[in-house]
């Protein structure tokens, strides 16, 4: 089953309740926290994402862009988030991290940024939720989609399928409808889109259709026969 996440990166900050509420039918909505440190730009930080958790029913999926994540990570859970995504390149000690993550009571994410390779933390993947690929460099919104990236899809899906874990795959970064097939077939099922959801007429109807375009492509996709 894809899930469609909508980045409020994109949305109006001025007007984020509101935001949140254009989407219904999302299945998360997605926080780009960033320090200005760990990537050059500057976001939002857990007074808002409180804030948010408030103002709408879809769970809160935060990304945390940010140095220092065995820090902060756990108050992000404390703030109202469903899931916290902690960058490994970042991290001091990720495993460490992803317990204290769950045993607050969220969901466990790690992200590789598009030149980290997955390989050396295959014995990590049992610890996490979920994983996250970027598909551009992170730091800001509508960047265009690197196809690069792909072939890196894949081989984390082959990983996961090896060990049997139900792990969510992610990606972030220039998904729009012309891109969302090519994930889904090499192996993603979590989709991040920021202005191909808040660009639109309504971005309640584009969740809906980029959620059929990626479960037509999953269900004709090799790693997903069985599943």
């Amino acid at each position: 089953m894809a899930q469609i996440n909508p980045s409020i990166l994109s949305a109006d900050f001025a007007r984020l309740a509101e935001e949140a509420k254009a989407v219904d039918g999302a299945d998360w909505l997605h926080v780009d926290v960033m320090d200005n440190h760990f990537v050059p730009n500057l976001t939002l930080g857990v007074p808002v994402v409180e804030s948010l958790s408030r103002a709408t029913d879809t769970p809160l999926d935060c990304h945390l862009m940010i140095e220092d994540p065995d820090r902060w990570a756990p108050q992000y859970v404390e703030a109202g988030a469903g899931s916290v995504t902690f960058h490994v390149e970042a991290a001091a000690a990720p495993v460490r991290l992803a317990r204290e993550i769950r045993a607050k009571g969220a969901r466990a994410s790690m992200a590789l940024k598009p030149a980290t390779p997955i390989e050396p933390y295959e014995d990590l993947l049992p610890e996490l939720d979920m994983l996250l690929i970027m598909t551009v460099e992170p730091g800001f919104g509508g960047q265009a989609f690197l196809d690069i990236m792909l072939p890196k899809i894949r081989r984390t899906r082959e990983l996961i399928s090896k060990h049997g874990l139900e792990l969510w795959l992610q990606v972030d970064g220039g998904v729009a409808e012309s891109t969302i097939e090519r994930c889904a077939e090499a192996g993603a099922d979590v989709f991040v889109a920021g202005s191909a959801v808040y660009g639109a007429a309504d971005p309640a109807a584009a969740v809906r259709s980029l959620r059929a375009g990626a479960e037509a492509a999953t269900a004709s996709a090799a790693w997903a026969c069985g599943h």
